[in-house]
């Protein structure tokens, strides 16, 4: 007798269960707190292109077997032969880049002396010589040499013939 009361109060909990679980309403237009998102990733970068760079521009009367100038100055005889040396380099060491170089020389009052450009094809560093000379000798005077890369100037290098 004391197991059925037992059963009867365990069965009337449960059915009391159920029905309070079943009779519960529906709560509606309740809106909870919005769920987490994850932001989508950024997509990746697409890789840029390489690039030159003109790093420095020096000047001399001799270049070593590098094309670097062995004695960088800046005050010229007149007859001395002078060598620019403009020394480049890529962005990415191993791709090559094309480009122009343009060398123009000038006298004081802005005559062009000599313009040279070439085309390259560039990987890493490296170094282009440009050069002018005049076996009847230099005038003395103030000159400058400015350096473009693809048609912009890059470097201007004043020098003189003394």
């Amino acid at each position: 007798m004391k197991t059925q009361r037992i059963n009867l109060l365990l069965a009337t909990a449960l059915i009391g269960g159920v029905a309070l679980v079943g009779c519960k309403k529906k709560e509606e237009g309740v809106v909870g707190p919005a769920a987490a998102t994850t932001p989508a990733p950024m997509p990746a970068p697409a890789p840029m292109a390489a690039t030159a760079t003109v790093t420095s521009v020096d000047l001399g009367s001799t270049a070593g077997a590098d094309g670097k100038i062995t004695e960088p100055k800046t005050t010229f005889a007149p007859k001395d032969t002078i060598i620019a040396a403009v020394s480049t380099q890529t962005s990415d060491p191993m791709a090559s880049v094309a480009g122009k170089l343009n060398a123009k020389w000038t006298f004081q009052d802005g005559q062009v002396v000599n313009e040279e450009a070439r085309d390259f094809n560039l990987t890493g560093p490296g170094v282009t010589s440009f050069q002018i000379s005049k076996p009847d000798g230099w005038p003395v005077g103030k000159y400058k040499l400015e350096v473009s890369l693809d048609n912009t100037v890059v470097k201007s290098v004043d020098f003189e013939v003394k």
